[in-house]
């Protein structure tokens, strides 16, 4: 396939995706106003966070063990579907139980998109061109990040109110529908359905109890972190968790593929993959909270504030995968995203209510190289070790660990934020001669009914919290540079599928695999018999009669 030609398959792919992003981050400027609207907490404004993670870590792993079995078209299809409907009803949203409820629809239908864009990429094109178009996802990714909080910002800051940022990918979700139908042509070979709703359950149930007892346990209304709910939710979620990998082991098409997983270079991008997810996602979902609410800026003010950190992600996204196609090298940049994200990170562990705002963009513009480095080039490592045929189990379980290490750092950090807030508020308080109980108004995010005096304390107080939770970010992401030294590098291979023994050749550019592309300005090529790649997939694709396939 011609660089055309792929870029027009992917025309609606990168549609459908820049929309889903969009959508998220146009919201992240926008929550502190949506939570003093609909009178949230600090807990409440993490759950928003958390919830559409935990339904999209939960969901990855089924879309991409679907995207194994189906029509990878219509699955991305009906994701944007799903997550169109989530927008709606958040736009609509009255209380916080419907807006979290929305979150979760929003999160179902991310899910689908971020497991079967890598695996549908994995799928079309080989190891070592896939940089090339991995930084051109991640920069659509970045653009989207970057004018999700500018446009969220503004419409919060306009007439519209937040509600319009939920409702504006409507109309976007119409446009990536359509143009996902005219350039995404897939054929796709049937395989009989065996879909793993015991490790589903299982796996959701667990990872859920779990987040659920970081997000309240500490808290004065709920239970302490040493309590008997402690030990019944936490050994609860280590049972549930115990049992799924014992299902796994034993049914035929597992959820999460345990003998992919535990591959060395799969075992450790995962590991790294979580240990980046709570360091990026826990860190950076409170950066917008504390441009306005610690800084004092506005919801418009706070996205531009933002992009120094989008600027770096666009930089080391696109950079890379440039380079890594064209010199074939990969894991160095997988060492030196993860010690930018550790210094920036780091740097940003010392900032305050008073700090130079230009220190505050260098030290998020290094945070943004490093994650731009990381994101894209985890999941190629690990693609590039996997047949075709498992690309999308694979792919979709290193995003899964991510967004699962990022749903724990938003509850962790921003457990530790809220803690934080209310102590200091608390000490304060009590030094002025205001005495408070702990609860109440130390919690609260909307600033604008307090005395001037007050609203200082509060200010300090969220800036001193947010610095608190980027050092911890910081010690967590070495963990991930520990992980990443121990990959192995591998030769990244020209060919869709790992190449077969010398007995069995596999001339080199031809397609192997279960899926065929094509688009309308190909003609019809007959790809090479690609022996192990799959019960159907050794049969010649250009014979619709043998190959078993169907085309939308």
């Amino acid at each position: 396939m011609s660089h055309r030609q792929i870029l027009q398959a992917l025309t609606g792919l990168l549609a459908a995706l820049f929309t889903a992003m969009l959508s998220t981050t146009i919201v992240a400027n926008a929550l502190p106003t949506i939570m003093a609207d609909l009178h949230g907490t600090q807990t409440d404004f993490a759950w928003v966070v958390t919830a559409a993670l935990l339904a999209n870590a939960v969901s990855t792993p089924i879309w991409g063990k679907l995207a194994d079995l189906f029509n990878k078209k219509l699955l991305v299809q009906l994701s944007i579907v799903i997550f169109v409907a989530g927008s709606v009803l958040a736009g609509f949203s009255h209380s916080m139980d419907l807006l979290l409820t929305a979150r979760v629809i929003q999160g179902l239908g991310m899910g689908g998109l971020t497991a079967l864009a890598q695996a549908i990429i994995g799928s079309i094109i080989p190891p070592r061109e896939r940089g090339r178009y991995s930084g051109y996802m991640g920069a659509v990714m970045a653009v989207a990040t970057a004018g999700g909080p500018l446009l969220g910002g503004f419409i919060v800051d306009s007439p519209l109110g937040w509600r319009w940022t939920f409702f504006l990918c409507v109309p976007l979700a119409v446009v990536a529908l359509f143009l996902l139908q005219v350039t995404l042509h897939l054929q796709h070979v049937r395989r009989p359905a065996k879909i793993d709703w015991l490790g589903s359950i299982l796996l959701t149930a667990g990872v859920s109890l779990l987040l659920i007892w970081v997000s309240f346990a500490g808290k004065p209304d709920y239970y302490d972190w040493w309590s008997w709910e402690t030990a019944a939710m936490v050994g609860g979620s280590i049972i549930l968790l115990a049992l799924l990998v014992l299902v796994e082991s034993k049914v035929a098409e597992p959820i999460i593929p345990l003998k992919i997983v535990t591959e060395r270079t799969t075992a450790l991008a995962i590991i790294a993959s979580v240990a980046v997810g709570i360091a990026m996602f826990g860190s950076t979902t409170f950066l917008g909270q504390y441009f306005q609410l610690a800084r004092g800026f506005s919801p418009t003010e706070a996205g531009l504030l933002m992009l120094p950190m989008i600027a770096g992600n666009l930089l080391g996204s696109v950079g890379s995968g440039l380079l890594i196609t064209r010199f074939g090298k990969w894991k160095r940049f997988l060492i030196i995203g993860t010690i930018l994200v550790i210094i920036g990170t780091g740097l940003a562990g010392f900032i305050d209510h008073e700090t130079q705002m230009v220190l505050v963009g260098l030290f998020i513009f290094v945070l943004g190289v490093g994650m731009g480095l990381l994101m894209q080039n985890l999941v190629l490592a690990v693609q590039n070790t996997v047949k075709t045929s498992d690309i999308g189990s694979a792919s979709a379980s290193v995003a899964f660990f991510r967004t699962v290490g990022g749903a724990i750092g938003v509850s962790v950090l921003g457990a530790v934020l809220s803690s934080s807030v209310s102590r200091r508020v608390t000490e304060e308080l009590n030094n002025a001669g205001m005495p408070t109980d702990g609860s109440g108004t130390t919690a609260t995010l909307d600033l604008g009914g307090l005395p001037p005096a007050v609203q200082e304390f509060f200010r300090i107080a969220y800036a001193e919290g947010t610095a608190d939770i980027f050092k911890i970010a910081a010690a967590v992401a070495i963990i991930a540079l520990v992980a990443v030294l121990f990959i192995k590098e591998k030769a990244l291979r020209r060919t869709l599928d790992i190449k077969p023994t010398s007995s069995n050749p596999v001339e080199p550019g031809l397609a192997g695999g279960a899926e065929i592309l094509h688009t309308g300005a190909m003609s019809t090529v007959e790809p090479a018999t690609v022996p192990n790649a799959g019960s159907e997939g050794t049969r010649l694709a250009g014979d619709p009669e043998k190959s078993g396939t169907t085309r939308a």
